[in-house]
């Protein structure tokens, strides 16, 4: 049994033990670019794995068929895109998500209506203009996420009614401060916050009768101080006490 240097028995994908002695790499062990339990593309850990081809890349083309997906994927990463092209159409999502960071866009553009979400993400990551665009209407929240993160401002609109919280509140975040006003009035309370901290203060009126007392708190913070001081009775105690600091305030 050849033993890794945590004490383990040196396994590979298949949960099958093995040594260096029957390994082709055997060469790299002399300048410290293949240690076994650390630095190894035979092993079952990937960390250990992409270790490997960290220090040795040149090697990545000849594994992007090994029978283990997690090799292929790994290998991905640091192998060249021409040699990575067969992997848009790999049967492990895994490994053609990594091929979507790699190959060039037009190649990327072709994946884009992947089944796995985790792909589309990936070129959403990537694809840009007119692109990225047609990628707003995605099934997956977390696509969508992704394309509100990275879509230029101007065209955020088209995100406005997103169906998920999470990408209203990155349309709040990054959209032009003069198109906030329908997210004032948004269901999800952390929506209404994220657009109450970059609109107008003009605008914070709307947000004086709040149910969510941060949002309260926004306005007798940025509020004008007329509307402001209409919160100095508000049931939330560091609501109304920042509101009398704000009527006290000298004009």
């Amino acid at each position: 049994m050849t033993l890794t240097d945590d004490g383990e028995a040196a396994e590979d994908w298949t949960g099958h033990e093995f040594s260096c002695q029957d390994c082709l790499h055997q060469k790299l062990r002399e300048g410290g670019r293949c240690v076994l339990g650390r630095i190894c593309v035979r092993d079952r850990r990937a960390r250990r794995i992409d270790g490997f081809f960290a220090k040795n890349p040149e090697y990545a083309g000849d594994y992007i068929d090994h029978l283990y997906f997690e090799v292929r994927a790994l290998a991905a990463k640091y192998a060249n895109p021409f040699q990575i092209a067969r992997l848009m159409h790999d049967p492990e999502a895994e490994v053609r998500a990594v091929a979507a960071l790699k190959l060039p866009l037009p190649r990327v553009r072709d994946m884009r209506n992947d089944k796995s979400g985790a792909v589309r993400q990936a070129c959403a990551l990537r694809l840009e203009g007119a692109d990225l665009v047609a990628m707003a209407g995605d099934g997956e929240d977390q696509v969508r996420l992704t394309v509100a993160r990275r879509l230029d401002p101007a065209l955020l609109a088209l995100m406005l009614d997103d169906p998920a919280p999470s990408v209203r509140r990155e349309v709040a975040a990054r959209i032009a401060p003069n198109r906030l006003y329908s997210l004032l009035q948004d269901e999800d309370a952390l929506v209404r916050r994220a657009a109450a901290q970059r609109c107008a203060p003009d605008s914070l009126s709307l947000l004086v009768d709040d149910p969510d007392l941060r949002l309260r708190y926004v306005v007798a913070d940025r509020a004008p101080r007329e509307v402001a001081i209409r919160l100095v009775n508000d049931p939330d105690e560091e609501v109304a006490r920042r509101a009398m600091e704000r009527r006290d305030q000298p004009d």
